[in-house]
């Protein structure tokens, strides 16, 4: 089968809900081989999600609700960048070097661009269109990712965060969900920053004002099919509550900590 760079997840369009999973695979086309990495690598971090493609698949089979899963590796090609951010084509990622990406000549990385990156933004575009014109709302988007337990040798406390720029309505009921259970350790704006420029947040939902957030698990939490399970049935309820909300479903511009908003892309 021809090598595809998204797949999609179908759920009832007239829910007014997407879930996006950029990082679910660790998927090389063919022709690129393992980009001259060891095998071992492909388990890590640096080349996707741990556990995210499961919870995003489970999430919206409860939810009911289509979802759109990266699925080419981070190595090949982030799909969670800006076209011009430095980090798109990492040939360093975590202590490991990535010989496949050096060096990196203009027409292989454009290549990457037509045939990975921009295809699954266009899945993403079309099927947020597709479910605001079911619905007849704008849609509430939710981003599924993971992070390592630890940062090189540094513990992260976080049991789960959610990341944001200045659009509060969809953080503040997912934070309050979260931390209504007093043994979770819940980061806002960790263990990473929510405000990036021209990332899949910033291009999908900042600049055309659609409510939003970014759910970050731990690794470890979600490596395993009983973790995977306990965090789909604490999260689905959250944001069934949250998607239930008309406020959720209004397109409003809050800006971003980045700068001024413009189409950055016109695909």
């Amino acid at each position: 089968m021809p090598f595809s760079p998204f797949h999609l997840v179908d759920g009832d369009q007239a829910r007014g809900l997407v879930l996006l999973a950029d990082h679910a695979s660790r998927d090389l086309p063919q022709e690129y081989g393992s980009l001259g990495l060891p095998p071992s690598q492909f388990e890590r971090h640096i080349a996707y999600d741990i556990g995210v493609e499961q919870l995003t698949r489970r999430l919206a089979a409860m939810l009911d609700v289509p979802a759109v899963l990266g699925g080419f590796s981070r190595l090949l090609i982030d799909p969670n960048r800006g076209e011009d951010d430095p980090t798109l084509i990492m040939r360093l990622s975590d202590g490991a070097i990535i010989p496949g990406n050096n060096p990196m000549p203009i027409e292989e990385r454009e290549k990457r661009l037509d045939e990975f990156y921009r295809p699954y933004h266009r899945a993403v575009a079309q099927t947020i269109d597709a479910v605001s014109e079911a619905s007849g709302k704008a849609p509430l988007i939710i981003s599924i990712h993971s992070f390592t337990a630890f940062w090189k040798t540094t513990p992260r406390p976080w049991h789960a965060g959610i990341l944001w720029d200045k659009d509060p309505r969809a953080v503040v009921p997912l934070l309050e969900g979260l931390r209504a259970d007093p043994q979770l350790i819940v980061g806002d704006n960790e263990p990473y920053d929510g405000a990036l420029r021209n990332d899949t947040m910033f291009q999908h939902c900042i600049v055309p004002g659609l409510a939003h957030a970014l759910i970050e698990v731990r690794q470890d939490l979600i490596a395993e099919e009983t973790g995977v399970a306990h965090w789909a049935d604490r999260l689905a309820p959250i944001l069934e509550a949250m998607n239930a909300d008309p406020d959720m479903h209004e397109a409003r511009q809050f800006g971003s900590r980045t700068g001024p908003i413009e189409e950055v892309y016109d695909e």
